[in-house]
């Protein structure tokens, strides 16, 4: 009898545990801020909650993850960051889930366009902003553009690095340069650069704001290939759910409505 009773006791708590809700805590790219609040608003949670989520540099957030804060998703702008959580820890599992493009946010005046873009980047009077290497992805694929310009005209990239100046992706060693203002607003109102590469997915947000300043995308021998990952870190049901709504046809289509391109997706007249 008694036997019996504690097999029934320990069914009821394994059946308890696994219909009780889990919350949510994913840290995400300030890249990514805009796209992921609206996949958590519209992921169906059932009987699940999320937590507020945290946006910032990817590098910064990786390393707050490593040193030990509670999350369950990580998305990044990047795949290394992901990568570099999983390592070590087999049950991780590291998702490729949407590519970004590279653009250039200007002034007008500089009369930038892709045919002049390394001349108008290599003008003395032009100063080149970009994000910080190793603490955001934004940063690296910058510099990554920046040591391609070698190949077309021998020299320039050492020029344009010399040049560049890292002005946001720091964290606190890069504080927005205005008061109220987002950095790479900041940037512009402030007037320490009149150039900086961007992600073409945050340029329609940017020009709404500062409707003056004119985009381009980079020149094809020039751009690299944005990539964003995440990596779910640990078993919680609802991580690997939020996981596949992200990678569904709801989710990627959301991703694309944000200027994300699509991964996992086929075009709706696909049989």
């Amino acid at each position: 009898m008694l036997r019996n009773m504690l097999g029934l006791i320990a069914m009821f708590l394994a059946f308890s545990a696994q219909a009780r809700a889990d919350t949510l805590k994913l840290m995400g790219a300030g890249s990514l801020r805009a796209v992921m609040t609206e996949l958590l608003h519209r992921f169906p949670i059932q009987s699940d909650s999320i937590e507020p989520p945290e946006f910032g540099p990817s590098g910064l957030l990786r390393k707050k993850i490593e040193d030990g804060a509670a999350v369950d998703v990580f998305t990044s702008a990047d795949m290394q960051q992901p990568r570099l959580l999983a390592a070590g820890h087999p049950e991780r599992l590291v998702i490729f889930f949407a590519r970004n493009t590279l653009c250039a946010l200007a002034r007008p005046n500089l009369g930038i366009d892709q045919a002049n873009f390394l001349d108008r980047l290599l003008d003395p009077a032009v100063h080149i902003a970009t994000s910080t290497p190793g603490s955001d992805p934004l940063g690296t694929y910058s510099w990554q553009v920046l040591a391609r310009a070698d190949a077309i005209k021998p020299g320039a990239s050492a020029t344009l690095e010399a040049k560049a100046k890292k002005l946001v992706g720091g964290g606190t060693k890069t504080p927005p340069l205005v008061p109220g203002k987002s950095a790479v607003e900041g940037i512009f109102l402030s007037d320490p650069a009149n150039v900086m590469l961007i992600y073409c997915s945050a340029v329609p947000a940017l020009q709404k704001k500062m409707p003056f300043l004119t985009s381009i995308k980079l020149p094809p021998k020039l751009t690299v290939d944005p990539a964003d990952g995440m990596v779910i870190l640990n078993s919680k049901p609802v991580a690997l759910r939020f996981a596949a709504f992200v990678m569904s046809e709801q989710g990627q289509e959301i991703l694309r409505s944000y200027g994300f391109q699509p991964v996992a997706s086929a075009p709706a007249d696909q049989p």
